[in-house]
């Protein structure tokens, strides 16, 4: 991804959140039955969505995680081998 994308991100979520509220300040009342079950099925789509974002940007939020290790060249430097021991030579 490039910088633009990121650049967008908050404006994205600003536009977003206004909708939001919008929709919710003109809501009307809703005179019919809504089942219990209904709730229970808008968090299983949330859930939903939220693990399909995780399994697509997996390696981004890996990335985020990881601590950065040494390269090769520090590690020859520092006289460290494979094992993470140093040499006694």
């Amino acid at each position: 991804m490039n910088d633009s994308f990121f650049k967008r991100l908050p404006l994205a979520a600003l536009a977003f959140v206004t909708f939001l509220f919008a929709l919710i300040a003109t809501s009307r009342p809703a005179y019919g039955y809504v089942d219990p079950g209904s709730g229970l099925l808008a968090l299983q789509t949330f859930a939903s969505v939220m693990a399909a974002c995780g399994f697509f940007l997996r390696r981004r939020l890996k990335s985020l995680f990881r601590i950065k290790s040494q390269t090769r060249d520090e590690k020859t430097i520092t006289g460290e081998d494979k094992t993470g021991s140093r040499n006694a030579a």
